[in-house]
């Protein structure tokens, strides 16, 4: 009977919330926590699924019927995905599904589930293709993302799949660097409120692109991703009051994130200077997007009152953690700022190295 242990980490957005579904780069880490899949061969035509996080079990046939899948069903629609690429299950394993992320708190834990599944799909059965980390990353993408026409971009998957810090451009013209950066002082901070992703998301996202679209419509050759700050007056003027916000949003937090790839670029890059940018990217999302609530708003000035060199919202919105910057003197007193503002858990975070198989063997 085979064992397999496959482990794929949350992330955290640096920069770039709110940027990869309009095509725009965004800066995220890998962190050291994450989800772990262990699945062992049953000698049965089954997945038995068993998810004590939650409480939740399930079985799945392993030649079950994958059409009118319902949206949100990870596990289907991966199997879905996968089958055209002629990884095509053949035994039934026994799979607990467990793991270490804050769930629903902007950490992709939901993501790290999928990757997890991927990963542990494709060392079961084997697909027609050469498996590296972007190939995970894609399949997953593809199975959360498109297959269910989801509202999100690429950065949770491929920034899970690769691992490390990695400068994601999210388009068309799609690329990735990974940033082999050591990146010390990473806190997370919980607020307790679930965040709100695919309702929020949408409509900030078809908000952003019909200002970019009232854009376009008198400027032809506009491109969002070539817009340049100082040029943002000569744009807005072709966009109605109620959208200007968004655009302004793109293009700043567009700039935000070019300055911190050359700050994390140098040999030796300023933390007190990547701080600051992440205190930028925040006053955005808060003020023009308006996706805080009070209690994350409290644990950013707690962690900044307690000397954070910078602190930021992540995800979605509307709840969710945040993600904090903190000089390695002070990150004790950070995480304590966080939880007397409110945060119901603060802790220090590494980057993590990325989705992988952990164990592949012959149980006894």
């Amino acid at each position: 009977m085979k064992k397999i242990i496959s482990l794929a980490p949350g992330r955290t957005c640096l920069f770039g919330d709110h940027q990869d579904y309009l095509g725009l780069p965004v800066i995220a880490c890998a962190i050291s926590r994450g989800i772990k899949l262990t699945a062992v061969e049953n000698g049965l035509q089954v997945f038995n699924i068993n998810k004590p996080d939650i409480n939740q079990k399930r079985t799945i046939p392993i030649n079950g019927n994958l059409e009118n899948i319902e949206k949100g069903d990870h596990l289907l629609h991966t199997l879905k995905v996968l089958r055209r690429y002629n990884c095509v299950p053949n035994k039934g394993y026994d799979i607990e599904i467990k793991g270490n992320l804050p769930i629903n708190a902007g950490t992709s834990s939901s993501s790290a589930v999928v990757v997890s599944w991927v990963n542990f799909l494709i060392e079961a059965f084997g697909i027609d293709t050469e498996v590296t980390p972007e190939l995970i990353s894609q399949l997953s993408y593809e199975s959360e993302v498109v297959e269910q026409k989801a509202p999100g971009g690429k950065m949770d998957q491929y920034s899970i799949g690769l691992g490390n810090i990695v400068f994601i451009e999210t388009g068309d013209d799609f690329s990735f660097e990974v940033i082999n950066q050591p990146l010390q002082g990473i806190i997370i901070g919980e607020s307790g409120i679930p965040k709100k992703t695919l309702g929020l998301l949408g409509e900030l996202r078809d908000k952003a692109r019909l200002a970019i679209q009232a854009v376009k419509s008198k400027i032809k050759d506009f491109d969002v991703k070539t817009a340049k700050k100082e040029d943002l007056e000569k744009y807005l003027v072709h966009v109605p009051d109620n959208l200007k916000g968004y655009l302004y949003a793109a293009i700043t937090n567009h700039d935000i994130t070019q300055k911190a790839l050359i700050e994390f670029r140098k040999p030796q890059p300023d933390f007190q200077r990547i701080g600051a940018l992440m205190n930028e990217h925040h006053d955005i999302l808060k003020d023009i997007l308006k996706i805080t609530v009070p209690k994350i708003d409290k644990m950013i000035e707690g962690a900044l009152n307690a000397g954070a060199y910078g602190a930021k919202i992540v995800g979605s919105g509307g709840g969710g953690s945040i993600v904090v910057l903190a000089p390695e003197e002070k990150k004790e007193q950070v995480i304590e700022g966080i939880k007397s503002a409110g945060g119901i858990a603060a802790y220090e975070v590494s980057v993590d190295s990325g989705a992988r198989i952990l164990e592949s063997v012959c149980a006894d």
